[in-house]
Formats: C-alpha cells, structure tokens, sequence
C-alpha cells in the first residue's frame, strides 16, 4: 500500500471519527467509495482526510449530510455547487439568529424568574416548600422572537 492511500482505521485515526462514520460518509456519498485491499480491509486516498474535516466543519455550521452528499457529489461530477453552497449558508445564518434571539428571550425570562424565586424563598419559612418548579405551571410559557429585534449595536 502506498503513502497515497490510507487504511479506513488510519483515515478515522487521522479525524477522529469512528469507522462506522467512514462507512456511513461512503454510503451516502461524502466520501468516494473505498478499494479494498486483498485482505478485505477498505482503503482510501490521503485526500480523503480534507473530505472529512471539510464534512465535520460543515455539520459544525449546521449542514445535514444530505445537504452535504447533495453538494459533494454535484462537485465530484463536475458541477460548481457553490450558489447553493451560499444558499444554504445563509439560510443556516439567519436560523442561528433566529435561535440567538429565542434563547435570549428565554434567558431573559429564566433571569426574572430567578429573582423571583430567591425573594420567595427568602420570604418561605426553613423547612417548608418552596414549591418554585410547580408555580411554572401558573406562569406564560416563553414566546419564541417573532420578527427583528433591536440589535445590540455592539454586536
């Protein structure tokens, strides 16, 4: 075997993932499919190393495999993916902000709560309950952000 190619333990060595991700990355197109040497055991080039770094950092960013299979099989035919590559960036970018401003809210709304429950358990006798959990079942739920809110302007 030559320094070009890398067994599939040495490829998920090298990345750290399981084997079993490197055989699932191979199902469903990430990674291109593996040559088998002649003891069975899967092997793939040294490239394959950026092709999961690539994978793992775009999961990181909020890709699904599919999305990634998607794209990188449109790049190994030939195809320039990159609009849709942007597409889909931007579409993840505004959801994060999306879920930014939702646990900002909740934060907002666990850090009244809070105050909340120390004034109550300052005011409950030792020994007594407190009940803090079971008064959430009388308060509003938290409403997730609908439409923008004001910016930080140190953001």
């Amino acid at each position: 075997m030559g320094t070009s190619t890398l067994r599939s333990g040495e490829l998920a060595r090298l990345t750290g993932v399981s084997a079993d991700t490197l055989r699932h990355y191979e199902r469903i197109g990430i990674l291109p499919a593996s040559h088998r040497t002649n003891g069975g055991y899967r092997i793939f080039p040294s490239s394959a190393v950026e092709r999961v770094q690539l994978a793992q950092r775009a999961l990181q960013l909020g890709f699904s495999l599919k999305e990634l299979s998607d794209i990188l099989r449109i790049h190994d035919d030939g195809g320039f993916p990159c609009r849709r590559v942007l597409n889909l960036s931007e579409q993840k970018l505004r959801s994060i902000g999306q879920q930014i401003r939702e646990l900002e809210r909740t934060q907002d709304y666990l850090r009244k709560l809070v105050r909340e429950w120390r004034r109550k358990l300052e005011n409950t006798p030792e020994g007594t309950k407190a009940m803090l959990l079971q008064s959430l079942a009388c308060k509003p739920r938290v409403k997730p952000a609908t439409g923008n809110l004001k910016r930080n302007p140190q953001q």
